[in-house]
């Protein structure tokens, strides 16, 4: 028994557990703090509010670097030995990055005004996403390479610099808060990670692929074409998860009321809190670790480690908060927020779904399944949303948690489902 607590405890992916916890931990506080000062000065409608301009943000986050950031884990991942062919990867995500988000950002601006009234239902709205257009390309550069830094696995500038981005972020969003309220709450959730690429370069200037000869270079289709899946999957993942959650909110709010959707906002706040530590570990080692294992008895071995390493710590965990969402709702907001208790039970049963399925569907980002990968995105997302409607209707508010719960459910069901051979086979 005791072997066996050393072996957990010595594993990588605890290490990396452990060596994220800093960042992950700060990140943990600094977006506490900032959705306590948003929800103490904004309310549950400000918080409907920014969460839809979260999810559009997201989409077009994605789409500005081109969906590749996986891509360009996997490749640096794969190829860091062989400079030669890590140049072309380089060169064309660079590219890619650039061209996209400089397209995205020019029709974010011209469309400012009906994105107004669209996402955040008032045209003079229209300036937040003028700041998100000009913004854009320095997101997405800046997401580039910490892609790159995560494919060399260079773990300790990654963490710092995740620690400063929380950390500019908190200051950024409170000073806009306090000075703007809604408008500044606003202006910060789609400018502040732009002033994080001036702070990366600083620390990546000394890097030798930081450079203009390696990052520009002349196009290469067979990349290129390698790079596409990865968008594809990116693309859809990005459209599929925030789009699904537009539509719920739009119609919680239409037929019960915008607090009503910022208590489920609220409690998806929630759940990004500690869903932020799992994500980020696993961006961080599993995705790099699955991309390098190249026989189905290594990758059979990594998933079954990590199925008995996770499954116990996040089943306390969620426990644990059940157990506390008085004390966690009076924490992350305010007494107004009450009336989300009732949300808790389904959420966090359906999260525990949602993670224990997710170290299944990296599989398929690590090892570009791009055809099975965005068809279980798009139906799963489409059942969510018709799944939501119906409970909604028949159960209220809750519904929306309840429908959550079972489509993950039945999501793990259909990964396994999917990945039974290499489950359950011993065979190399």
């Amino acid at each position: 028994m005791i072997a066996k607590i050393k072996n957990v405890i010595s594993s990588d992916l605890i290490k990396v557990f452990s060596f994220t916890g800093l960042s992950t931990l700060i990140k943990l506080i600094t977006s506490y703090l900032s959705v306590k000062v948003v929800a103490s000065i904004i309310g549950p409608s400000g918080i409907a509010l920014i969460g839809q301009l979260q999810n559009f943000a997201a989409i077009i986050t994605t789409l500005g670097a081109g969906g590749i950031n996986n891509g360009i884990v996997k490749y640096v991942s794969e190829y860091k030995e062989e400079p030669t062919e890590l140049q072309k990867y380089l060169k064309n995500g660079f590219k890619i990055t650039v061209y996209f988000s400089l397209v995205c950002g020019l029709v974010i601006i011209l469309l400012s005004r009906y994105l107004g009234q669209w996402i955040l239902l008032d045209s003079s709205y229209y300036y937040v996403f003028i700041y998100f257009g000009i913004s854009l390309l320095f997101m997405s550069m800046n997401n580039y390479m910490l892609s790159v830094l995560n494919g060399f696995k260079e773990f300790r500038k990654f963490v710092l610099i995740n620690i400063i981005t929380s950390l500019v972020g908190l200051l950024f969003t409170v000073v806009l808060v306090l000075q703007f309220h809604i408008k500044g709450a606003l202006i910060a959730t789609v400018t502040y990670q732009s002033i994080i690429f001036f702070v990366t370069i600083l620390f990546l200037r000394k890097n030798d692929w930081l450079s203009t000869k390696i990052l520009w270079g002349s196009w290469n289709s067979a990349v290129i074409k390698k790079f596409l899946s990865y968008s594809l999957m990116a693309l859809v993942s990005a459209a599929t998860v925030p789009v699904s959650q537009l539509i719920i909110r739009g119609f919680l709010i239409k037929n019960f009321s915008m607090d009503a959707a910022g208590y489920w906002e609220g409690m998806n706040r929630i759940s990004g809190l500690y869903l932020m530590f799992v994500t980020t570990s696993f961006s961080v080692y599993y995705l790099p670790k699955l991309s390098e294992l190249r026989f189905s008895a290594d990758l059979r071995h990594e998933i079954v480690k990590t199925y008995k390493i996770i499954t116990p710590i996040i089943v306390a965990g969620l426990l644990l908060i059940f157990i506390l969402k008085d004390l966690v709702i009076n924490i992350l907001f305010t007494k107004e927020f009450y009336p989300m208790k009732e949300l808790f039970f389904w959420q966090l049963f359906g999260d525990l779904f949602k993670i224990l399925s997710w170290i299944l569907a990296f599989v398929m980002v690590a090892k570009s399944m791009t055809k099975i990968y965005i068809i279980t995105e798009i139906a799963f997302s489409v059942f969510y949303v018709l799944l939501s409607i119906v409970f909604i209707n028949y159960f209220g508010v809750i519904g929306a948690t309840q429908s959550y719960c079972l489509n993950y459910f039945i999501y793990f069901v259909a990964m396994i489902f999917i990945f039974r051979k290499l489950i359950f086979s011993k065979q190399s």
